[in-house]
């Protein structure tokens, strides 16, 4: 099966942003000084182990929040959810299409341990959870940057402090459609797929349609199923953000003259996840993930250098666990191609 148009379309963007993302890169990298983040990265030297280990506990912890959105009596063993974190993680760094062949390498992965229609519901679960902490995390650090420029600690300049305000807001929003998303359970997705014209028989796109349907409403009626697994869950997805902010604490320890924050940490880390959402098409996000970072410790008064040079070492950090998991793909016989094109994976 051939790749589809939207495929097709994502992956020219992500190639582009790919390109003018190396070509930012370069520019941010001389304009900051190649010594200055040299020395920085040298600081870190073989500490960058312990931010190589917090990389994994992350992955440890995505694989644990997946196993929990599992429905009984179906089990996915750790060691097959974490290895496949791990290789999703990696297609969806180096190449430009991102989640859309990350989720479904996730699957392939556990397919041999758990049907695909379990894994699949189980996984739509853990990723909607997950979407809520990242937009929590986002919208906590736009609150903490506005807090800290109210109070005097950072200079926020006018359109910094409204876009914080306007991501607050629609996060504020999105989290009230949610509320009313659980309580009317609407079957959204599927009475769009169904008015859109897809290929295939009317038999075909009937099956589809049921199968949406069907996933719509395990996703809907997760938290009033089995709400002994909610505070788990929560609780897991908290972690990861907690790993994030020591990651960027410890890095900013390492560089820094003296150590910081927990706050600085905190905004650093969420300024990080705001680009990853915004550039996710764009392979490690980079060029992009160094301006992010590099913005937010000059606004936090430490000058570019040092975000940039956390950007760095988050990419060092990402490429090592991403050749991990391409050595795993490998020897599963796993590609983004192979991928793409499982009829199951895919239907």
């Amino acid at each position: 099966m051939p790749p589809t148009p939207r495929q097709r379309q994502t992956s020219i963007l992500g190639l582009l942003t790919a390109v003018g993302g190396t070509a930012l890169f370069g520019w941010l990298v001389w304009r900051v000084g190649p010594a200055e983040i040299w020395t920085g990265f040298r600081q870190i030297g073989w500490n960058l182990v312990w931010i190589l280990l917090l990389g994994g506990l992350r992955f440890v912890v995505r694989a644990a929040a997946w196993r929990t959105c599992i429905e009984p009596p179906h089990r996915l063993p750790f060691a097959v959810a974490f290895n496949a974190v791990v290789c999703g993680d990696a297609l969806g760094n180096v190449t430009p299409l991102g989640p859309i062949v990350s989720e479904p390498a996730k699957i392939a992965c556990v397919r041999r341990s758990l049907p695909v229609g379990p894994a699949l519901t189980a996984l739509a679960i853990e990723n909607i959870f997950y979407t809520l902490s990242v937009a929590a995390m986002i919208a906590a650090g736009a609150i903490a940057l506005l807090v800290a420029g109210t109070r005097g600690g950072v200079a926020l300049p006018a359109a910094f402090r409204q876009l914080s305000e306007a991501t607050v807001a629609v996060i504020a929003v999105a989290f009230a459609v949610v509320a009313w998303a659980l309580w009317r359970r609407p079957q959204i997705v599927s009475t769009l797929f169904r008015s859109r014209q897809v290929s295939g028989s009317a038999n075909q796109r009937e099956s589809k349609t049921d199968r949406l349907r069907s996933l719509e409403r395990e996703v809907l009626t997760f938290a009033s199923r089995r709400t002994g697994a909610l505070l788990p869950l929560v609780l897991l997805e908290l972690s990861f953000h907690v790993l994030g902010v020591a990651e960027k604490y410890l890095t900013l320890w390492f560089i820094l003259p003296s150590a910081p924050t927990l706050l600085t940490a905190f905004i650093v880390e969420a300024a990080d996840r705001f680009v990853t959402v915004a550039f996710k098409f764009v392979p490690f996000q980079i060029g992009v993930g160094e301006v992010g970072t590099g913005l937010a410790t000059q606004l936090l008064g430490f000058g570019a250098a040092p975000g940039v040079t956390i950007s760095i070492v988050r990419k060092a950090r990402m490429g090592l666990w991403s050749l991990i998991g391409t050595a795993l793909l490998v020897r599963q016989g796993l590609s983004a191609r192979r991928v793409l094109e499982d009829p199951e994976l895919n239907s």
